[in-house]
């Protein structure tokens, strides 16, 4: 169990990185996102572990990348501006 906690924390903690290091204008600063991918990454681990059980160290990492994904997805700030046009035009 404490491999599997720390491949998902790596694992997430390399997703955060790939995310900030590729998308560094939509994110906010690394202080930010790399806990949330290591957070996420347990957290999806822990899911996956509790709803498959010990015997599957694989499904817990796709579960674990899955769910940092997820609540890494959730910090992206639109691209550009956001065009807004009014109601009269």
């Amino acid at each position: 169990m404490l491999l599997e906690a720390l491949s998902a924390a790596i694992l997430g903690l390399a997703l955060a990185w790939a995310a900030a290091h590729r998308l560094p204008h939509r994110l906010p600063a690394r202080v930010l996102v790399l806990p949330t991918g290591v957070a996420g990454a347990l957290f999806g681990a822990f899911v996956t572990h509790t709803a498959l059980g010990a015997d599957s160290l694989l499904p817990n990492l796709v579960g674990a990348a899955a769910v940092s994904v997820a609540s890494l997805s959730l910090l992206l700030r639109p691209a550009g501006r956001l065009r807004r046009r009014s109601a009269t035009a």
